[in-house]
């Protein structure tokens, strides 16, 4: 639920900075801590570009982006917001890269004959 109003934040343009204003960003995934009273949201502009002022600039407005989750979702607690980098689709991308290296296609191709 967290993700989705943070994702509609961006989407609606609420957020006020140029920095969103001029990227297209990507809310990949929130987790919540046990007691629900941390919520750390991974971040990452669309095609893949600098995170770094992007979430600097989600930083600056954090104030308003706890008041605004906390009103969209009835938690007893506005968690804290964290942010971070969504590193999942470097890891996937290293991983095909692997996949695809000379090694490991010639094992793969010897196991199947």
């Amino acid at each position: 639920m967290l993700r989705h109003a943070l994702a509609g934040l961006l989407t609606r343009g609420e957020i006020h900075d140029d920095v969103l204003a001029s990227s297209l960003v990507t809310v990949a995934e929130v987790r919540m801590s046990p007691d629900l009273k941390i919520a750390t949201a991974y971040i990452m502009p669309l095609g893949g570009g600098d995170a770094a002022p992007v979430i600097a600039a989600l930083e600056r407005h954090k104030r308003f982006i706890r008041t605004n989750l906390a009103k969209a979702v009835n938690l007893k607690y506005a968690p804290d917001i964290r942010l971070r980098e969504d590193e999942g689709f470097e890891e996937a991308m290293k991983i095909e890269r692997l996949l695809a290296s000379p090694q490991v296609r010639r094992d793969v191709e010897n196991k199947e004959e």
